[in-house]
This record gives structure tokens, sequence and C-alpha cells, in this order.
């Protein structure tokens, strides 16, 4: 099938369906960053920047994907709603399918968009696209399914033809392991700018990454390794907790690469949403349940079958990729918390009263006292790290 990229950023979305076996006929993001790395990355496609002046799709598209811009919509953004100066860009979306009718359309987003101004944003999309005879359905879908990331996005997806959306979000269904970690043999993922009222605190994974700020200032997270040394991991691995090769991004300036990273959709589950695509599965209508909105919320995965509404079933879990440990995924050096960095979270979280796995702030003080020592012996917070097989083993010379 033939795909036009709106809103395209570094192309996960367009990357994970390339590999299920489609192909992209257009690509069009405004972001010069993101635009320089899908030069770099789809040399071959046509390429547009402004959506506002877009007029029209290419005649040969099957498939349009648009993962628009979210930080109207997100929690950690400005949550101005979809009507707002960015998130509104959703619009030229319905402009172009008024000019050119497309078989599947394919959006992706935050979940937060999901409960923002009581459902405004999705009942402003799912009734777009039910004024226009589509058929539509939904699905909240994290990361973890895949790769060692806790990120939940919601992917939709819309039809006018022989497609069902139903058959392609919810054909697949599993239900994760439940592997105990501990401090001493599992990685943790967190947030060492919180710790007043969250932690984004993950066993065994990364929470989820973000795009940092809108100057370029990087927000990666923090990783408290085996070895009890603290790092934050290296650009090139997360690109791969993305599910793009090591270094896709290297064509952007430096400061912009986590926010594409960030910003971008996870490859794999793009990957698994083509081979859908190609190869739909079979749809339990037992997981159909009544259509309502808790507190005007839409909930976690529903469709809409042309005439009814149904709530859905189903986790958020489509499949569950083997992978390794954390601390064994990573192969990149990451570099140790600095002691500013370590000294002012353990100062919010042991003032906070958040309630935190045992051992982790014993961990932390540790790391932060190791810091000091190196940079009391004037080697700064960075030096004397050697590695010896992997980031599980760093150690302090």
């Amino acid at each position: 099938m033939k795909i036009a990229g709106l809103f395209a950023g570094i192309g996960g979305l367009e990357l994970g369906l390339h590999e299920a076996g489609h192909e992209s006929v257009l690509l069009c993001e405004i972001w010069e960053p993101a635009a320089a790395v899908l030069n770099d990355r789809f040399a071959d496609v046509p390429k547009r920047s402004d959506v506002t002046k877009l007029k029209a799709l290419p005649r040969s598209t099957d498939i349009l994907t648009a993962g628009f811009p979210c930080q109207d919509l997100s929690q950690a953004g400005m949550t101005a709603g979809i009507g707002g100066k960015k998130s509104g860009l959703v619009d030229h979306v319905f402009r172009l399918l008024d000019k050119r009718r497309i078989p599947v359309v394919i959006l992706e987003n935050v979940s937060f968009m999901l409960s923002l101004d009581k459902g405004a944003a999705m009942e402003r999309l799912t009734s777009a696209f039910e004024e226009r005879g589509y058929r539509w359905a939904y699905r909240t879908v994290n990361s973890l399914s895949a790769l060692p990331q806790r990120r939940e996005r919601v992917f939709f997806v819309a039809s006018e033809g022989e497609v069902k959306p139903q058959s392609v979000l919810f054909a697949d269904d599993v239900l994760p392991p439940n592997n105990p970690t501990r401090l001493d043999t599992h990685a943790h993922g967190f947030y060492w700018t919180e710790g007043t009222r969250g932690l984004g605190w993950a066993a065994d994974a990364i929470p989820t990454l973000k795009n940092g700020s809108t100057i370029g200032i990087p927000s990666p997270p923090a990783i408290l390794l085996p070895s009890g040394m603290i790092i934050k991991p290296d650009i090139r691995d997360a690109e791969r907790l993305q599910g793009f090769p090591s270094d896709w991004t290297a064509k952007a300036p430096e400061r912009q690469r986590w926010s594409l990273v960030g910003n971008a959709v996870t490859v794999p589950i793009a990957k698994w949403l083509g081979s859908r695509l190609l190869k739909p599965g079979f749809f339990e209508r037992a997981r159909d349940r009544a259509w309502s909105r808790k507190n005007g919320a839409f909930p976690r995965a529903a469709r809409f079958d042309g005439v009814t509404r149904y709530v859905v079933d189903v986790s958020d879990f489509p499949i569950w990729a083997p992978r390794p440990r954390l601390h064994d995924f990573l192969r990149h050096p990451g570099a140790p918390l600095s002691v500013r960095a370590t000294s002012g979270f353990l100062a919010r979280a042991e003032a906070s009263s958040l309630r935190f796995v045992p051992g982790f702030l014993d961990a932390v003080r540790r790391h932060l006292s190791e810091g000091m020592r190196l940079a009391s012996d004037g080697f700064g917070s960075t030096a004397g790290v050697k590695r010896r097989s992997s980031p599980s083993t760093l150690t302090v010379a």
C-alpha cells in the first residue's frame, strides 16, 4: 500500500510500515531538524514542508498517516486541547480527505488525549470521521510490547474500504509476562528531574522518552544499573529504545536529537500495525461492550462500525516481543548522573511523601557519595569511568 505521511517527524510510523512491506509516496514535515533526518533516511521519497500549503495528496495514496503534533494534548505540554495552535493542525487531515478520499487513515497521539477536556479532542476526531462515512477503531498501545520502554500511545485507524479497523487493531492481544525484578539483578529507569510528585519508575525498562524543552534542552531519563551506578542513556540507545537503528538522527543538530526521538512513533508498533493491514486477523465480537464515557473521558479502546460505537475489551499489549534485560539491551556507555543532578533529585525525594522501592534511595545516596569523592579527587562527576563488558558493569576506577 502507498503511504502519504503528514507530520512525519523522523519517520517512525513510516519506517515501521515500510518494514511491514508498504511504501511511502509523500512525506510532509515542517520542523527543519526532523526534515533533515527524513531527507537522509528517505532520500528517494518526495517531500513537502508545510501541511497548510499542501493542496492535495498523491493519487496513488492508499494510507494517510498523521502523527499530528501533541504539544496541546500532552499532560506534560500546554494542554490547550485539539483547538490549540499546534494540535489543531489535524484539521488539515480532513481538508485533504475532503479533496481526495483515502481508503485508510492512521493517526497516532498521546493517551492523555482520551481524557483531555473530558474527551473533547477524541469527540472531534471521531465525529469528523463519522460525518465522512468512515468506520474507525482505536487502541491504547504500550511500547513495552516490543521494547524496554514504557510508552502509551493511541493508534487510530479509520477506513471506508475493505479494511476493517477492528480486524487490524484488535486481532492480537497478549498477557505480558510477570517477571519479578530486583535492584541488584535488573536495571530500573526513572526521571531524575522529578521526585516531588512522581518518579516515572520503570522496572527493567525506561519511562516514556520525552521531547525535552522547546529550546532543545535534552530531558533523558536516568537508569539505575544493577552495579549501583546511575547513568543517563546515550542518545544512540534512546534511538534503539524507540526501535530505530543507532544514529538514525545523526544528521540533526545534537541539541535537537532527544526531542526528535522523544516525539517519534515506536517503530516495532508501527510494523505490527502495518503487518495487520496486509493480513487482517479475526476480531472477537465478544470483546464489544456498550458505549460509555466515564466522566466524559473516552475508553482506552473503542470502535465504530458505521452505525454504533462500542467500547472494546482489549489490553494495551497486542504482542510481546522477546528482549534482553535493559542493562544488556544498552550498547553505548551512558554518562553517570552528575553530582548536581543526583543531589537535587535526592533532596526532592527525601522531602516528598512518595514511597520508593526499598533500597532505591540508598543506591542514590551511594551514587552521590561516589560522585562527590571523584569530584574532590579532581576527576569531575563523570571521570574515572571504565567499561568492562556492558553498561551493567560500569565501575569507577
